[in-house]
């Protein structure tokens, strides 16, 4: 899939800011908002860590597998470049830190 979406990734970028924006801010508007309550959820520091991971990672983890069944007519071309390189690399890199910060 991340060959794909290597591949794929001029028809995102065709297609304007507005889908690159929404790759990086959504993802990272979750976990930042699960991080900040986590000590209200869970009790250790690496259980909230891990549980704002799974909530700013949702969209690359569901959408591969989710989109082509439940929207038949999604483009491909659009949404796994936005999840798989967009996305994740962003959330590795940026987003985990920010996440461990924001609960310590």
């Amino acid at each position: 899939m991340g060959i794909t979406s290597g591949k794929k990734i001029g028809t995102l970028i065709n297609k304007g800011s507005a889908a690159l924006i929404f790759a990086i801010v959504i993802p990272i508007m979750n976990g930042v908002l699960i991080a900040a309550f986590s000590g209200l959820l869970v009790h250790r520091q690496g259980d909230g860590f891990l549980l704002s991971i799974l909530a700013s990672s949702a969209c690359y983890i569901a959408v591969a597998a989710d989109m082509r069944p439940a929207a038949p007519k999604a483009n491909p071309s659009l949404y796994l470049p936005m999840a798989l390189t967009i996305t994740f690399p962003f959330n590795i890199t940026l987003g985990m830190p920010l996440y461990m910060f924001i609960i310590q």
